[in-house]
């Protein structure tokens, strides 16, 4: 495929853009992408996932997602020293521990992007039944001590009621 703007170069760029429902594909080559403005995957001037993340993660700059106490020391891990500000602009993590490191600021990442903190996966409907009959008890429990830390015993009462009615279909599978 030949670029659709030289018609003498090979296309190997390969856009497609959606504007109001409107899918629009263009195959250019490389010269005639630089003479556009169009970013060149692995250049200095593209755009990539990490520049996608590193505004998703930038807590601390003004018109960031959230807004955290200043601390005069950057956030750095104590295994790799790798530093929050160097996370966000290459998008990985440099150990494990960095997951500890920057916790306080990636759980208003997690629950902005995902909606919760903690990963539950996918159930299969055939033979998820009883992954999903041990998920709600536990879910229930949990409700429960928070109404039994209110004295809402009438409201505990009736979820560990629910509960038991829960534990007997669940030996029953």
């Amino acid at each position: 495929m030949f670029c659709q703007e030289c018609g003498k170069r090979p296309a190997t760029l390969h856009f497609t853009k959606i504007v109001n429902g409107d899918k629009t594909e263009f195959h250019i080559c490389e010269s005639c992408a630089r003479e556009k403005g169009e970013g060149i995957p692995g250049t200095p001037n593209s755009f990539s996932i990490h520049s996608l993340l590193s505004g998703l993660l930038d807590f601390n700059s003004p018109g960031g997602a959230a807004h955290t106490h200043a601390s005069p020391q950057p956030v750095r891990c104590e295994e790799c020293g790798l530093t929050y500000s160097q996370f966000s602009k290459i998008g990985r993590f440099g150990c494990s521990s960095c997951y500890t490191a920057f916790a306080d600021r990636l759980d208003p990442l997690l629950k902005r992007v995902h909606s919760s903190t903690s990963h539950s996966g996918k159930i299969p409907k055939r033979s998820g039944s009883e992954i999903q009959c041990k998920r709600e008890i536990e879910q229930l429990r949990r409700d429960m001590q928070t109404y039994i830390e209110k004295e809402e015993f009438e409201n505990a009462a009736k979820l560990r009621d629910r509960i038991r009615e829960l534990e007997r279909k669940l030996s029953a599978l």
